[in-house]
């Protein structure tokens, strides 16, 4: 079945070049054994925001239930359907396995309300934009370290594939198919989700593999927690009753990615792209409408947005400093005592990421690019944004009790 072998992002392919191509020179180790794109799945799977995921909310916040999908599920559900693709149809599956694990390492708490409201507070605060999949990009490129032999602090330095990859993952699937773009784009000029297709057929790989992984595993949580009624399972019977002449038994998520990944496999083709039969992409909306009516929209996590806003617009408010004057050293001497987890947790960002303080960047190890200038009140507030985006659920909802006890 492997039609798309002569496409793969292997050697020999035109877009090589450009493919493995990094912002820096790479240092490697005489003896290494991997792949370009091993080397960049081991990166991501090392770094701290990979290993954060797992206290992210994918669709249901801080849940007490502990087999409910958090996002680290998620993008190992959105690596292993990659990985059968691609393999099935020839394409290179390191490519796409470093693609899916690092493609929301970005995400904010709370998932997209997480992203929303943040997204509301660059708005406002300086006039930017907050979306998850740049966010991804700009974490891969500028924020996640990894210590090196002699214990410094560089910036992950992924392959030019990878880094489209991750960028390009989201946004609506085409109605009929995904085709890759021909030309190497700068992703920093990208200013917005889905304005451009992936660069690879690898990464389109990803991009519907993303849709196949989370609504059936979002289904499957709102069943499990009781969120769907009788007639609304009767609903997604009646969708799923179009692709499947024989009625499904039961409705889980292994049932549905098998379903429709073999028959992407069989409609994917080189003249025709990366896509599914009619009736099945014709399913595959139907079950998002769903979704989004039934789940997405449910009440319960209606009241969760407000919950949301009130503990990130907190710990924003407690971070941001008034008035003209950017006095960040006497910031912190005025809530460090406050604010005992907050203020040093923020403190070490900027030091990490900032001019503040360079003498401790150099005690730290610190060789990663600065990323904010400190004298600006614009990249301060970004700077504050961004921290909070790097947070678990359970991280910022402590840090909001910290705020808020006496």
């Amino acid at each position: 079945m492997k039609k798309f072998e002569k496409l793969g992002c292997f050697e020999g392919n035109k877009k090589w070049a450009d493919s493995i191509s990094r912002n820096e020179p790479i240092i490697g180790r005489k003896d290494d054994i991997r792949s370009e794109f091993w080397r960049d799945y081991n990166r991501l799977l090392h770094s701290n925001a990979y290993r954060r995921l797992k206290h992210k909310t994918q669709v249901f916040h801080t849940t007490s239930n502990d087999h409910i999908c958090t996002r680290i599920e998620h993008v190992n559900h959105v690596a292993s359907v990659s990985y059968t693709i691609c393999n099935a149809l020839g394409l290179n599956t390191e490519l796409a396995l470093a693609i899916a694990i690092g493609h929301d390492i970005g995400h904010a708490p709370f998932g997209h309300d997480g992203e929303y409201i943040l997204s509301e507070i660059a708005q406002k605060s300086y006039g930017g934009n907050f979306w998850h999949e740049k966010n991804s990009l700009h974490f891969a490129d500028s924020i996640e370290t990894l210590q090196n032999q002699e214990g410094i602090y560089d910036n992950l330095n992924l392959s030019y594939a990878v880094r489209d990859g991750i960028l390009s993952h989201c946004g609506e699937v085409d109605e009929y198919a995904i085709f890759p773009r021909d030309e190497n784009i700068d992703l920093e000029k990208v200013h917005k989700p889905n304005q451009h297709p992936p660069f690879t057929w690898e990464a389109a790989v990803v991009k519907v593999s993303d849709k196949i992984s989370y609504l059936g595993r979002d289904i499957e949580d709102a069943l499990l927690l009781n969120i769907l009624s009788k007639d609304q399972v009767n609903e997604l019977i009646e969708i799923l009753a179009k692709i499947n002449p024989e009625p499904f038994k039961v409705i889980n998520n292994t049932v549905l990615i098998h379903n429709f990944v073999i028959n992407l496999c069989q409609n994917s083709e080189p003249t025709r792209g990366i896509c599914f039969s009619e009736s099945y992409t014709e399913a595959l909306l139907k079950i998002k409408q769903f979704n989004y009516k039934h789940i997405y929209s449910h009440p319960r996590l209606n009241q969760y947005l407000d919950y949301s806003k009130l503990i990130i617009n907190t710990i924003f408010d407690a971070l941001t400093i008034p008035g003209s004057e950017l006095n960040i050293q006497n910031h912190f001497q005025n809530i460090y005592q406050r604010y005992p987890s907050l203020a040093p947790h923020f403190e070490n960002w900027l030091i990490k990421y900032s001019d503040y303080q360079p003498y401790k960047r150099t005690e730290l190890k610190y060789r990663n690019k600065i990323i904010y200038d400190c004298t600006k009140h614009r990249d301060y507030n970004r700077a504050i944004i961004e921290f909070i985006s790097s947070m678990t659920d359970q991280f910022v909802v402590n840090i909001y009790q910290e705020l808020i006890k006496f």
